[in-house]
């Protein structure tokens, strides 16, 4: 099978290159050139960028072709100008910030919770461009939105199109840095508090490793065409509890303390409403894909913390 990989140099993209490539598939990476990733290589690479794409990239009729960076619709309006008629299936990467819990966690809707988990014909966002008055993010923050990305794909048929909802992805490479902060505290501090009702909120997350699994499923699954899936961890634990067992796993032995956000200094408050978690139901990927968790719990927290620390090092110095 050829297939042509769309970005895949960033976090979850080349576990997913490498992983078809040992299958037998040909593989061709297009990407800007941001990031480097080793390859293997037989991988083929194409610079460039989708705003003006090589012809080369219509001729090489890929079987099928995974996009890793639509972020905006007229994201998704290129990728279909340049793919329909010229790849046989699509698999695109999304993000489970479609949901309208999310909307209601930022605040840029009301409402009440959503019942949880959120399967993946839950209520999406009412707003659009959840992240427009967001900085430091690396994206089109004034454009961007998944959801315009999904429905653009998926009101054509020519090109059979499958959706995949990627959690909070963490781990070596992570550009959010999510347990960087809290790693950095255990040096100095055997008491961290932490926000209550983020401690006791619910966020579904997926190690870089094993959110790459599902890609390569809908690659290999003719039938997961036209179907849009959830993918993460299951079961979701609070984030309280998920921080408490990263740095229980670097070593730590202190305590977190779950403090109301008006005791906190101004500067760790956290302005959101959590009483919408996001929680995601993977149970789709599960039974129709056969989506299941590769990488040792163990060591991905020991991986991940490793990294972490080594970046923060090389921050400082």
């Amino acid at each position: 099978m050829r297939v042509l990989v769309l970005g895949g140099t960033g976090l979850s993209g080349p576990f997913i290159v490498r992983r078809l490539a040992a299958m037998g598939h040909e593989i061709i990476v297009f990407h800007r050139g941001e990031h480097r990733a080793p390859l293997p290589s037989g991988v083929r690479r194409i610079l460039g960028d989708l705003g003006d794409p090589p012809g080369e990239l219509r001729r090489l009729a890929p079987d099928v072709v995974v996009h890793m960076w639509a972020l905006t619709e007229t994201d998704a309006r290129q990728f279909l100008e340049l793919f329909r008629g010229a790849a046989g299936r699509a698999v695109v990467i999304s993000s489970c910030d479609v949901y309208r819990a999310y909307g209601r966690l930022q605040r840029l809707e009301s409402g009440p919770p959503d019942a949880v988990p959120l399967a993946d014909d839950a209520p999406l966002r009412e707003s659009r461009y959840p992240y427009r008055n967001k900085q430091g993010l690396g994206i089109d923050t004034a454009a961007y939105d998944k959801i315009l990305v999904e429905q653009t794909l998926m009101a054509q048929r020519e090109l059979p199109i499958t959706i995949l909802r990627y959690p909070a992805v963490w781990g070596p490479g992570d550009p959010q840095h999510r347990f960087r902060a809290w790693l950095r505290r255990m040096r100095t501090d055997t008491e961290i508090p932490i926000q209550e009702d983020f401690a006791a909120w619910r966020w579904t997350h997926g190690y870089v490793q094993d959110v790459a699994v599902a890609p390569i499923l809908a690659v290999l699954t003719d039938s997961a065409a036209n179907r849009i899936y959830n993918v993460g961890e299951a079961p979701t634990p609070t984030m309280g509890e998920r921080i408490a067992e990263m740095l229980h796993a670097a070593g730590w032995r202190g305590r977190l303390i779950a403090a109301p956000a008006a005791e906190l200094p101004e500067s760790e408050r956290m302005p959101y409403d959590f009483a919408h978690h996001l929680v995601i139901d993977t149970s789709r990927i599960r039974a129709e894909l056969g989506y299941a968790e590769i990488a040792p719990r163990e060591q991905a927290l020991a991986a991940t913390i490793e990294w972490e620390l080594g970046e923060a090092a090389a921050t400082r110095s």
